[in-house]
């Protein structure tokens, strides 16, 4: 989506309209940022959810060392 907005606003400035060229461009901007926000929320939760597990993972195999 990125780049066909990219592409979008360059044939904008190509053909002098400057207003949709910047339109076009800003919702790229957008576009983009959404996406690496979305791609960071699964990245953390992923990180998360594999500290979690791992201390659980910790917790048995001392539990059993106990025993």
């Amino acid at each position: 989506m990125t780049a066909v907005a990219i592409v979008m606003a360059g044939v904008f400035l190509w053909r002098r309209d400057f207003d949709t060229a910047f339109v076009v461009a800003a919702l790229g901007m957008v576009a983009w940022f959404l996406n690496y926000r979305a791609q960071m929320k699964e990245i953390t939760a992923a990180a998360d959810l594999k500290e979690k597990n791992n201390g659980y993972e910790e917790e048995t195999y001392q539990d059993l060392d106990d025993k």
